[in-house]
């Protein structure tokens, strides 16, 4: 049976209806509207990945870390053995753009945005919860501001997937796979005890986005930039927001 992702719990689609507007709209993509979860909403989630924010790709699949970034995420996943028991989040339901970033990190706590924000994330996890992992500097703060963050899940701080600076990028997750190896329950289908980083990103370190994270009728290279990688040069994923109209357009190739 073909697998694909239903769409999310009744309770958390109701709180996703009530995401509140960015604290600055000209800080954000936000024409675009807000992308909310990739992963499981059931409580069977046993580590929560915090990202920053939903990127040109998460917009078309409507799931968030499902990018070159998210196939990073998911190889990630993947060295802790997990295949379905996790769910991926965002500091920001709204993309933001990078020149705002720093700012838009202080308005984090804005009472509406915190208070909605720490509900998504209690809502999203359950007594499963093993570990969460804060990844880069929004992340971390959002994470921060989270004050009933479940105290049983171990949290780790690591750098953002899309980090300009490779050595602190790989440094920090390899610490990681060591720090969370032994904590994390994988799941049945899944192996703990492969290798873990290397001093460079090899395509071994990526994994395709598993179609149960995936609206129905996606198509089949949606989470899976291989083949964009392969090609070589600055460009990492299949979608792209072209200037000067990055407000309104979106560029999305497929492969040949």
């Amino acid at each position: 049976m073909a697998e694909f992702d239903r769409g999310p719990t009744d309770a958390f689609a109701e709180l996703c209806a009530r995401v509140p507007d960015p604290p600055d709209a000209t800080a954000f993509w936000f024409d675009w509207g807000p992308v909310f979860h990739r992963g499981r909403l059931d409580g069977s989630a046993r580590v929560l990945v915090v990202a920053s924010d939903p990127g040109p790709t998460e917009r078309i699949a409507g799931r968030t870390l499902v990018g070159n970034a998210g196939q990073r995420v998911q190889g990630f996943l993947a060295k802790l053995g997990l295949t379905r028991s996790y769910v991926c989040l965002n500091a920001w339901a709204y993309a933001v753009r990078p020149s705002r970033a720093e700012a838009m990190k202080g308005r984090l706590g804005d009472p509406a945005q915190a208070q909605w924000r720490n509900e998504v994330y209690g809502t999203a996890t359950g007594p499963a919860l093993q570990a969460v992992v804060a990844m880069g500097f929004m992340a971390q703060e959002a994470v921060r501001l989270w004050t009933a963050r479940p105290q049983q899940a171990l949290l780790v701080r690591v750098p953002h997937p899309s980090s300009h600076d490779p050595v602190a990028l790989l440094d920090g997750w390899r610490a990681a796979i060591a720090t969370l190896r032994p904590v994390v329950t994988p799941d049945d289908d899944g192996d703990s005890t492969g290798p873990n980083y290397g001093t460079v990103f090899e395509e071994g370190d990526y994994r395709p986005i598993p179609r149960r994270d995936l609206p129905f009728g996606a198509p089949a290279f949606l989470g899976d930039d291989a083949w964009v990688r392969a090609q070589g040069g600055q460009e990492q994923n299949s979608v792209v927001r072209p200037a000067p109209d990055d407000g309104h357009t979106l560029l999305w190739k497929a492969p040949h």
